[in-house]
């Protein structure tokens, strides 16, 4: 059964888009930019942005009944690959050993022409026994 994942607040909303979608044993939680609460673009640069799309990301997963530690793939959009070193360093930061499957990929452009970074995943719902 398909189980809406809803963070409060939740920016996704008004787009008709889910922060996620919760299906068996998995969550899929939708790009997390660098966006705050208030639903803009945080200020301070490119690590700003990659630590708060992480805490958005952490958010959702654990709406979703998941953790940043059950993620099992996470493609990561950034618009220019001269951060890939900052991108590693937050992959440090935010996963651990055995990291997730991961894809990085440069685009032109994100919803908002000031975000550098989004992040997607696919993450295993943590089971009872595990919590």
């Amino acid at each position: 059964m398909i189980e809406r994942i809803i963070t409060k607040p939740d920016p996704y909303e008004p787009y008709l888009l889910s922060q996620g979608i919760k299906f068996g044993n998995l969550v899929f939680i939708s790009g997390q930019a660098g966006s705050g609460v208030d639903g803009q673009i945080v200020e301070g640069g490119f690590m700003a942005q990659g630590e708060q799309a992480f805490a958005n990301l952490r958010r959702a997963l654990e709406a979703g009944g998941s953790s940043l530690a059950e993620v099992i793939k996470v493609t990561i959009f950034v618009t220019d690959m001269g951060h890939f070193n900052e991108v590693v360093e937050l992959r440090r930061t935010f996963f651990s050993a055995p990291y997730p499957a991961d894809t990085i990929a440069e685009i032109k452009a994100l919803y908002d022409p000031a975000a550098m970074i989004e992040i997607e995943a696919i993450a295993a719902v943590k089971q009872a026994e595990e919590q």
